[in-house]
């Protein structure tokens, strides 16, 4: 019996959702397992050291220059690949040739001058790091283009499969050279087989060492997308695809800059063991405010698809409106859970860790900005304006850097915090003032501006009560009593229990 156009899209939006499901929580746990590195990473390397401070510094620029090798190729594979006057094949192996050939020049130039740009990064002692570092980010940009067939080819099970395989040989490695290593090495007094393939000088380094070695390996699983193809290349076709990937890039390399520019700045601003020092800690406790970046991501695997499924259809600004509320209430219950169970989230870091917690709070409300600034950006999306998206990011981002050259010398790491407020803040205020011209949505601001004042309100509870209460445990069953009300004002307003799905009939009149 052939399906009906109704039944069709049923399962097309099956389908989509399946795989949807399946990217964003492959992307979330290996995100969540790789956060399991922060502990010991922390607990091996003390904050006096610097070593995690290196880890810091280095990945910042690791992950500038990911946005910068790929130059928004893979978006523009999907583009053209869905182009009915391009050939697919041709498309991906032609994408596959431009970005393999500048991560080889990369590596190249790299190795060329790896004098001045290991002595300009701060690492003239250890070079190594720096052409580790170069070559793992080169093949992890040209992964990326075989990543996308993956998901063209419509097959998530592999791609979910090699992103978590790759995070998983890096968490055992990281254990074997962080914690097993050492300790057999300490107990046999550096003697020994042990001490012929570990070196504990080398400290921060085995990090990227062991990226190094899982990127490698990863690679070998791409037979099928890299060796098994046959190969054609387009000059003409990469002429019209870099015309289109140059917005994608500027736009991205501002968008990274964003999350990346304090990390980065941080070592010429404040040079020296102290500016590794400090990095160190800012760093590790960054990582706890990272628990919103994942809910951010979250909401971002489900939404995109969302929006533009609910493009065709009358009430979508209504729609829209409706989704950022609950975007807004969903993230500031996350912000007071997280600030409110402090006293258990701390132990994921080394106590010498434990003075940079304050910044906690201040990053965790900048990148609730950075998600509103997200849900905002669908209006030039959905407009064809997407140069806009590049002006507010660059805005953004001039604005944090700003903050962070002025305020890191005088302030230390508390700056980089506020550095992101502001420029998410910017970023997040340009991009709703235009989008009112050309996009209005009629938000709900009055009742978001309620959650808000009463999510601070809880906030400065908890905040006042354990500077009154010194006892933890007190402290912790004062915050759930908050946490509990905020929740209870959001089902009594804007989620009646009534309204759930299969628990909703046990509270019906």
């Amino acid at each position: 019996m052939p399906l009906t156009n109704k039944h069709k899209q049923m399962a097309n939006l099956k389908s989509l959702a399946k795989d949807t499901a399946i990217y964003g929580l492959s992307s979330i746990v290996g995100r969540f397992l790789n956060y399991l590195l922060v502990p010991l990473y922390t607990a091996k390397l003390s904050a006096a050291s610097g070593g995690y401070g290196v880890i810091t510094n280095v990945y910042a620029y690791t992950a500038l220059l990911m946005v910068i090798l790929t130059y928004g190729m893979e978006t523009t594979f999907f583009r053209f690949a869905n182009k009915e006057e391009e050939n697919p094949q041709t498309v991906y192996t032609t994408t596959l040739i431009s970005v393999g050939f500048t991560s080889l020049m990369f590596i190249a130039l790299v190795l060329l001058f790896i004098n001045p740009i290991s002595a300009f990064m701060g690492y003239a002692d250890h070079q190594s790091y720096i052409w580790v570092m170069a070559i793992t980010v080169a093949i992890d940009a040209f992964q990326c283009i075989p990543f996308a067939y993956l998901r063209y080819k419509k097959r998530p099970i592999k791609f979910a499969a090699l992103k978590l395989l790759n995070i998983f040989m890096a968490i055992v490695l990281n254990i074997v050279f962080f914690l097993i290593l050492p300790n057999i090495y300490e107990a046999n007094g550096g003697t020994g087989f042990i001490s012929a393939i570990y070196d504990p000088t080398v400290g921060a380094g085995y990090a990227f060492y062991v990226n190094l070695f899982c990127s490698a390996i990863l690679t070998f699983f791409f037979w099928r997308e890299l060796v098994a193809q046959k190969y054609s290349f387009s000059k003409a076709l990469l002429r019209r695809m870099l015309s289109y990937s140059w917005p994608i890039l500027v736009l991205g390399i501002a968008g990274i800059l964003n999350q990346t520019a304090d990390k980065m700045l941080f070592r010429h601003l404040v040079p020296g063991e102290e500016g590794k020092v400090q990095l160190g800690i800012y760093g590790a406790a960054v990582k706890i405010a990272m628990i919103m970046a994942m809910i951010t991501q979250a909401f971002r695997y489900a939404y995109e698809p969302f929006v533009f499924g609910k493009q065709a259809e009358k009430d979508n600004r209504a729609t829209y409106a409706k989704a950022m509320k609950y975007f807004l209430i969903f993230t500031l219950l996350a912000f007071l859970l997280v600030v409110g169970n402090m006293e258990i989230l701390k132990h994921l870091i080394g106590s010498d860790y434990w003075p940079g917690l304050k910044v906690v709070p201040v990053v965790m409300a900048a990148e609730i900005m950075m998600g509103i600034y997200f849900n905002l950006s669908f209006w030039y999306k959905l407009t064809d304006r997407t140069i806009w998206g590049a002006w507010f990011s660059g805005l953004g981002c001039l604005v944090l850097i700003g903050v962070n050259v002025w305020g890191i010398p005088r302030y230390g790491y508390m700056a980089c915090a506020w550095a992101g407020v502001a420029g998410y803040g910017t970023a997040m205020v340009t991009s709703y003032l235009v989008g009112c011209k050309y996009y209005p949505i009629d938000y709900p601001l009055k009742s978001m501006a309620a959650y808000v004042l009463l999510a601070a309100f809880f906030y400065a509870l908890m905040q006042g009560f354990a500077a009154y209460c010194p006892n933890a445990w007190l402290q912790l069953g004062f915050n759930e009593v908050c946490v509990v009300l905020f929740a209870a004002h959001i089902v009594y307003h804007d989620l009646p229990l009534r309204q759930l799905p299969v628990v909703g009939r046990f509270f019906k009149k």
